[in-house]
């Protein structure tokens, strides 16, 4: 049993590394003709409407009702809005002006990060198993900056937001997509408002004349 839940974990932790590492930075870098702001804007938009139809079509509002009623969750996941949209303005922003690289190092960086909050706020222990994979990472992190020619500030800020946006959603134990559904609908006013900016000051390039670019960033979602 233990093995069948272990290789299920690294399935899916390397199905969603490849989805996010190889098809994700492929799509975002297709997609550069468009203003990174604007990228993360519809991001938003389109993640709240593919889940509030996720959340009908697998009859989820009794969850997505319990969590709204607990104002203790409703505070963090407030918070890890902010955190989760500030991940993927960091994301898509490196990918725009090709730091591609800098941005994937907060991935190497933001296990040790885990691991390291895991052992201060849940008392985690650390096996020998858990060290060694440890010192593997901290040695590939450290081989990846000595190959690159300027700080990478944006791996940091990517791994930082990420590990801390882990960190509280394991805290407070919510379903991923109606946690990430509520995250949305907070994150939306913003997005909305930023969007309105963007057609104010005539510097969108989402148009309804062009069905080929909208549909393509309605896969931002």
């Amino acid at each position: 049993m233990k093995l069948n839940k272990f290789n299920k974990g690294i399935f899916f932790s390397s199905s969603g590394s490849f989805f996010w590492g190889f098809l994700g930075t492929y799509y975002f870098q297709y997609i550069t003709l468009v203003g990174a702001f604007e990228v993360v804007v519809h991001r938003c938009i389109w993640t709240s409407l593919i889940l509030l139809f996720t959340t009908i079509f697998f009859k989820k509002w009794k969850i997505l009702k319990k969590i709204i009623l607990d104002k203790k969750k409703v505070i963090y996941l407030f918070v890890t809005s902010l955190l989760i949209f500030g991940n993927w303005s960091a994301w898509i922003y490196a990918v725009s002006i090709n730091k591609i690289i800098d941005a994937s190092i907060g991935y190497f960086i933001f296990p040790i990060l885990s691991v390291f909050f895991g052992y201060i706020f849940f008392n985690e222990k650390l096996n020998k198993k858990r060290i060694t994979s440890l010192i593997i990472v901290f040695l590939t992190s450290l081989y990846m900056f000595i190959d690159i020619s300027t700080f990478p500030w944006v791996g940091f800020i990517v791994a930082l937001l990420w590990s801390s946006y882990t960190l509280l959603r394991k805290k407070i134990n919510v379903d991923a997509d109606v946690g990430l559904f509520v995250e949305s609908l907070f994150i939306l006013p913003v997005a909305f408002f930023i969007m309105y900016l963007i057609f104010q000051n005539n510097t969108n390039d989402f148009s309804l004349s062009n069905p080929s670019l909208v549909f393509l960033l309605f896969l931002a979602g």
